[in-house]
């Protein structure tokens, strides 16, 4: 049985990239044609001169933040989409509501391959506990699963007895779902005595995986794996398992997709390593996202991964970039304090600390400077009283010397 998905998977790294790049024109000018939202957006862009990220990098961000002002104006999907509303197979409600599309075709959220890699195959019966109503986390895990040749019961969330009752009957191999409810179900089983046993492999997504629970199911003989998809994207990365057995560091990301990490509030690349907001291109005929920023921190891992799959890896989700807060009332945006960054060539970055001085809010921007000439302090505090319309403090650190964990505006203040 094969061990990787596809020949994808294996591509040298360059080549990948090549092609990558080679995409983009045809995408983004195809975005452009054929949808309107995205006519409004990339106006005045030749999508000829889009063959580099650097060249990318120079598109505006559309971040899902956006969507619900953006689906107001175009109804229902913002104009983001080119294949017409009566053309797709599926539309999804979620909260905001956001309304999001799924198209016709074979594993159209390209699941397939993070079920693969957590060892899906033809044969398995799969327990996918994903809601089914509304939101297309059901749909989305779904199809990836028959495209991986599994047989599907749509079990969706609840009723623990009856999950128990229902792998042990059917003798069901996999689960999909959150851990948590995967914790549930099988606290149940224990509790009833049930035999799920044959419970070998989930995929799990949604929540984060606690360490010790994937230790204790191992020790079950139920090995467990994650991916990180969004309503939007489709399936943005996904864990793997190395020569031993062992699950990997980090996840790869797919195939389908192109992916940068932003300093937060920006369409900034940052430097390898540095955590940012994780913003995607599709090349999704249906739904042609281009530089979708999704609102999640993570960062580039160095590095091949010891499982042969050789695309770049992710550290998984490492929080919300969306750390707008109010300060005396007003609200102050992570855009704002890269506005004032831009301002000053002498700022690598910089970090908002929010806190409380005599019980009245107080902000300092927290800036590493490699070196730092006579009155740069005070033009920033210029800089960022103009820019927010708040008066506020400066302090200068060494370069390094921040954290490096995406925070741009860090909210220390305590409610209690």
């Amino acid at each position: 049985m094969a061990e990787f998905y596809d020949a994808l998977e294996t591509r040298d790294p360059e080549a990948r990239e090549r092609d990558l790049l080679a995409r983009l024109p045809r995408q983004v000018g195809y975005a452009q044609k054929n949808a309107p939202g995205f006519a409004r957006i990339l106006k005045d862009i030749d999508p000829r001169a889009i063959v580099s990220r650097a060249a990318l990098a120079a598109l505006p961000v559309t971040r899902k933040s956006d969507l619900k002002a953006l689906q107001a104006d175009i109804r229902p999907l913002g104009g983001l989409n080119s294949t017409p509303v009566a053309k797709l197979a599926k539309i999804f409600v979620s909260p905001g509501p956001i309304y999001e599309p799924e198209g016709s075709g074979e594993d159209w959220w390209r699941t397939g391959r993070a079920l693969h890699a957590a060892g899906f195959r033809p044969g398995d019966i799969v327990a996918n506990t994903f809601a089914y109503h509304f939101t297309p986390a059901g749909s989305m895990l779904e199809t990836g699963a028959l495209a991986c040749g599994c047989t599907v019961v749509p079990t969706g969330v609840g009723q623990t007895e009856m999950q128990v009752a229902t792998i042990a009957d059917l003798r069901i191999s996999a689960y999909i779902g959150t851990p948590s409810f995967l914790k549930l179900i099988v606290e149940k089983a224990d509790e009833l005595k049930a035999d799920i046993a044959c419970l070998k492999k989930a995929m799990v997504g949604g929540e984060y995986v606690p360490p010790a629970l994937r230790a204790a199911l191992s020790e079950r003989g139920l090995g467990m794996m994650q991916c990180y998809a969004t309503a939007d994207l489709g399936l943005v990365s996904y864990e793997s398992r190395g020569p031993d057995g062992q699950v990997c560091e980090g996840m790869l990301v797919d195939e389908g997709i192109l992916l940068e990490i932003v300093r937060p509030g920006t369409g900034d690349p940052v430097a390898a390593g540095e955590v940012g907001e994780v913003v995607v291109t599709t090349f999704n005929p249906d739904y042609p996202l281009i530089r979708f920023a999704t609102g999640d921190l993570s960062a580039v891992l160095p590095g091949a991964s010891p499982c042969g799959r050789t695309n770049v890896r992710i550290k998984g989700w490492l929080g919300r970039a969306d750390q707008t807060t109010k300060v005396k009332g007003m609200f102050v945006h992570p855009s704002q304090v890269a506005e004032v960054v831009k301002r000053h060539a002498e700022v690598k970055r910089a970090r908002l600390i929010v806190d409380t001085a005599e019980g009245q809010d107080r902000m300092t921007l927290h800036c590493e400077v490699a070196g730092a000439p006579a009155g740069l302090v005070e033009r920033i505090v210029a800089t960022l009283r103009d820019v927010t319309k708040l008066r506020g403090e400066a302090a200068l650190r060494s370069p390094g010397e921040l954290p490096n964990d995406g925070k741009v505006i860090d909210d220390t203040r305590n409610y209690e």
